[in-house]
């Protein structure tokens, strides 16, 4: 699936780093995996972030520029390493470790206003992983007032690095927010509401033209400014690999839609199935240009 590149395309904030397991290292990082697939679907994102200048920081230059991305955005911090992430396996079911102080905690604002000259009417994609650090939030926050941008907030709960107060408040001033069914528990005070009760009331709370709710098997939910409540079940699988990057595929799609101005049905239906091609992968992105051609 490719669909003509609109300009200026999305700018994508926050980190890029290694998962390292006990038998291989995975480059990836949510908003890095959203910008790759985004690329790859031809829609010229720029992705603002930082890497260390050590050895992993040079490998993700390389794979970027291999990949033909945007690389104006990518800084390089000479005093924290690219970031990591250990991922142990025990009674095979994997555990992380979220390494603090990495080179992404600390991306740095006048960058990164420079990188996004020409992009003010770009819609301004980020998580919340790399705001646990006060440097990259204050980064983040100078890009939304910069931008005046429509902003895509994907919620990343990744302990210990969140509190509800500071989540909440990346949310005031978002136009959509993406997260999954646990996250929008952990968000949304429990008084025995039903999931689109929990849906519509932080849709409201927060002014959102929009509030996605990811699912898992059970696909994906939509609650809109307009009222309209809409569901997607998750497409079947033919060849499963992992499910790991299927929510960043997601993302990629959804804000692939909303650039080209797709309807709600259309978005999750092709958010949906990309989604489901990647779980055939082993791992979040591929390097084969094809395989973005569906």
């Amino acid at each position: 699936m490719t669909a003509d590149r609109i300009t200026p395309g999305p700018v994508v904030f926050g980190e890029v780093l290694f998962d390292c397991f006990p038998d291989r290292r995975v480059l990836g990082g949510a908003p890095f995996n959203v910008a790759w697939n985004l690329h790859g679907l031809g829609q010229a994102p720029l992705f603002v972030g930082a890497v260390g200048d050590d050895d992993n920081g040079a490998e993700v230059r390389r794979t970027v520029s291999a990949w033909g991305m945007d690389m104006s955005g990518l800084q390089q911090d000479p005093l924290h390493p690219t970031g990591t992430v250990q991922v142990r396996i025990e009674n095979d079911e994997p555990s992380y470790e979220i390494v603090p102080d990495q080179a992404y905690d600390h991306i740095a604002r006048e960058p990164a206003l420079k990188a996004v000259a020409g992009r003010e009417q770009a819609i301004l994609y980020h998580g919340s992983l790399a705001l646990r650090h006060h440097q990259s939030r204050h980064t983040l926050l100078a890009l939304r007032e910069h931008l005046r941008a429509r902003v895509f907030l994907d919620v990343n709960l990744r302990a210990p690095w969140w509190d509800v107060e500071s989540v909440h408040a990346l949310m005031h001033g978002a136009t959509w927010v993406k997260l999954n069914e646990q996250e929008l528990d952990a968000l949304v005070k429990d008084d025995g509401e039903g999931l689109e009760s929990k849906a519509r009331h932080c849709l409201e709370r927060f002014g959102l033209q929009a509030l996605i709710v990811t699912r898992a098997a059970e696909g994906a939910l939509v609650v809109s400014r307009e009222g309209r409540v809409l569901s997607r079940s998750a497409p079947p699988v033919d060849g499963l690999v992992d499910t790991v990057g299927a929510g960043d595929a997601f993302s990629a799609v959804t804000l692939m839609g909303l650039m080209h101005g797709w309807d709600w049905e259309e978005i999750l239906d092709r958010a949906a199935g990309f989604a489901a091609k990647v779980c055939t992968l082993r791992g979040a992105t591929s390097q084969e240009k094809g395989f973005y051609r569906w």
